[in-house]
């Protein structure tokens, strides 16, 4: 079975639709159907159900799913080092953040470095108003957000970190001096949004009040800078993490405890497809270390 042939196997087992597996693969759907139709020829057997309205694997195609997986994993990994040697250079992994608190995840970073020596890890910013989307791209290789993740294709980690949620208000705003507030308070007041998935975001910025009164949606914004400037004008207010305290400390803004809010727990997630020995051993190192207490 060659390479090529693998690899639409194993996309199409994933997406489970043609157009999709030929889409994400730059081949026509002909292609991945001549490819599927030669290796079931091959094996002598049928890999997925396939009607005009589903696409599903076998059992048969689930074995040989679950067979070729680690391995073309493998394959694909030593090339990639192979090429990386070739050209002098080192191993890279890409981490996706929404903020800037890199200096909290010190000892993750560290244990890293420690474990694999010949890969480095870079930060990449991910806006918060679709930040799973720069994992399907490729853009970045794990992602660093707050649970829960409900993604079918996404593999989550371990817990690298959790904090208290705050309210972020304007200065000047009636909140601004309260030692706490309660999420019952945001009835009142219009809450920035721009998270998404739904249930993502509502994780941190509820629909609902705790009584059921609904709160109010604001304007949105993808990331810190579009939050801090909405908020600053007093047109909205937004929960945040607490971390926010120290990395975007400002005149202009007051953090409220909110003290019915539920702890913010951080997790790494990765695409599973996109599963690498380097991910496997910064999510070790996570595991190992515990949750840090921000």
């Amino acid at each position: 079975m060659e390479i090529r042939d693998i690899e639409i196997f194993l996309t199409l087992a994933q997406e489970l639709h043609f157009g999709r597996t030929a889409e994400r693969l730059h081949v026509s759907p002909a292609r991945v159907s001549q490819a599927i139709k030669k290796q079931e020829r091959r094996i002598g057997g049928v890999l997925f159900d396939r009607t005009s309205h589903h696409v599903r694997l076998t059992p048969l195609g689930r074995q040989l799913y679950d067979d070729l997986l680690p391995v073309h994993r493998g394959l694909r990994q030593s090339l990639e080092r192979a090429e990386l040697s070739a050209k002098g250079q080192t191993e890279v992994l890409r981490l996706g953040m929404m903020s800037s608190n890199s200096e909290d995840l010190r000892p993750l970073l560290t244990g890293f470095a420690s474990r694999r020596p010949g890969c480095t890890v870079q930060i990449r910013a991910v806006g918060y108003d679709d930040p799973f989307s720069a994992l399907r791209r490729g853009t970045i290789d794990v992602l660093l957000a707050w649970l829960p993740i409900r993604e079918p294709d996404l593999t989550v980690g371990p817990v690298v970190c959790t904090e208290p949620v705050v309210l972020c208000v304007s200065s000047t705003h009636r909140l601004a001096a309260r030692g706490s507030v309660s999420y019952e308070d945001l009835a009142d007041e219009s809450v920035l949004t721009g998270a998404a998935p739904d249930y993502w975001r509502e994780s941190l910025i509820p629909a609902h009040t705790p009584s059921g009164r609904p709160i109010p949606r604001g304007p949105s914004a993808i990331d810190g800078v579009q939050l801090l400037a909405i908020v600053s004008s007093g047109e909205a207010v937004c929960p945040a993490h607490a971390h926010a305290l120290r990395y975007y400390a400002r005149p202009d803004i007051a953090y409220v405890p909110i003290h019915d809010a539920p702890l913010g727990r951080w997790a790494l997630c990765w695409r599973t497809s996109g599963e690498t020995s380097s991910i496997r051993d910064f999510a070790a190192v996570a595991d190992d270390l515990g949750p840090l207490s921000l």
